[in-house]
């Protein structure tokens, strides 16, 4: 099981443009349309299941937002850091 990250170590790590929300990080994407925001929604699947780690993930109309804590620690730690900073690679 991975360890949790202190207030500190989420404030230093935290990717751009997420943001902590209690014991989760969380960051909407936006895109022209459904389908584009659709497109992104599979492959965050895909590198959410390469990374054995799967995130709540609600898609709208041009938005996917995405939520990542680690259940198993109850909390943020480096896996949450890790995917988030993939998941930016993909959309930006």
């Amino acid at each position: 099981m991975a360890d949790l990250l202190s207030d500190e170590e989420i404030s230093n790590r935290l990717p751009d443009e997420w943001q902590r929300d209690g014991d989760e990080i969380v960051r909407v994407f936006e895109f022209d349309g459904y389908l584009d925001a659709s497109g992104f929604l599979s492959a965050a699947a895909g590198l959410a299941e390469d990374a054995w780690h799967h995130p709540e993930m609600t898609i709208t109309w041009g938005e996917v937002e995405v939520r990542l804590t680690t259940h198993d620690a109850g909390g943020i730690t480096q896996n949450d850091i890790d995917l988030a900073e993939r998941l930016n690679g993909i959309h930006d």
